[in-house]
């Protein structure tokens, strides 16, 4: 088994806007055995936003943030596909490109650090269904979620660039499907889980985003789902908090609860929904869980 010891990097979105899935994820991981590592000096990855600005001013934050998690002797474990994007695509390009890796370490020579590219980068998906294992994820379930049929959200970023990320196929993605059989429910088929939820068009065309996040919604619901999990909490903003928004714009009542991975975990692992911070969420789960 893998050493479960993992620098941890919630991201800017988890610690402020989707609490509950910073806190549902460490309790989960206490009550795993995995270790989180906080890194209280780490910075904002840039989201991507500044790459397209200062190529190697984005590169130079991601390599702040990987020089700290170097010396402290781990890889990293992100629960914003956001971040896991931004920071995998700059460890791939500084990884293949020692010149680059060398200016880079240039720049981060004022701040005394310097990263040699020994770094992982992992989101918290990955962990579960591949370094903690499906078989020991299997005996930590107490509560089978097997009156439950989710359907799987991804996310574009925990998918793509598949060059930079390399975990799950773009087109045929596995892992959380896993991971929901293993917890004891049933994985909903639709054709909606590897596409776009449309938060990256909301601040640029919220109306074309809304009915993005309706369409994908609605898919699922009408594949039979109850309930929706993704990974990623910008994929959980749009399709939890804008679902009302996305009913107006399709004009067609949705109501499906949108979980957090690590909600799910926890809820098949017993935890109350309290301490899975669903009172958080605008879509009530209350009725999907009678009886849980």
């Amino acid at each position: 088994m893998a050493d479960l010891r993992y620098a941890y990097y919630p991201g800017c979105a988890s610690q402020e806007i989707t609490k509950e899935a910073n806190e549902v994820t460490r309790k989960v991981a206490e009550r795993l055995g995995i270790e989180l590592h906080d890194m209280p000096g780490a910075n904002c990855c840039g989201a991507g936003l500044i790459t397209d600005y200062n190529y190697e001013l984005s590169l130079a934050l991601n390599a702040r943030i990987f020089a700290q998690a170097e010396g402290m002797g781990m890889d990293i474990m992100t629960i914003c596909s956001t971040c896991l994007m931004v920071m995998s695509t700059a460890n791939r390009d500084l990884k293949k490109d020692p010149e680059l890796l060398r200016r880079i370490n240039a720049l981060l020579s004022d701040a005394g650090l310097t990263y040699r590219g020994t770094v992982k980068v992992k989101q918290l998906l990955w962990v579960l269904a591949q370094d903690y294992g499906l078989e020991r994820l299997k005996k930590a379930v107490t509560r089978p979620l097997d009156r439950l049929n989710i359907a799987p959200f991804y996310g574009c970023h925990s998918l793509r660039p598949s060059s930079a990320l390399g975990f799950d196929d773009p087109q045929r993605p596995w892992s959380l499907e896993a991971v929901i059989k293993t917890l004891g429910a049933q994985a909903v088929e639709y054709t909606g889980k590897t596409k776009c939820c449309g938060f990256q068009a909301d601040l640029v065309a919220l109306d074309t985003a809304v009915g993005m996040t309706g369409m994908r919604l609605l898919s699922a619901k009408e594949s039979s789902a109850t309930c929706m999990v993704t990974p990623c909490p910008f994929c959980h903003i749009n399709l939890d908090n804008y679902q009302g928004m996305a009913e107006k714009k399709i004009s067609k009542k949705i109501d499906v609860p949108v979980f957090h991975l690590s909600q799910i975990v926890g809820l098949a692992m017993g935890m109350t929904p309290v301490e899975l911070g669903l009172s958080r969420h605008l879509v009530s789960a209350e009725k999907i869980l009678t009886g849980y």
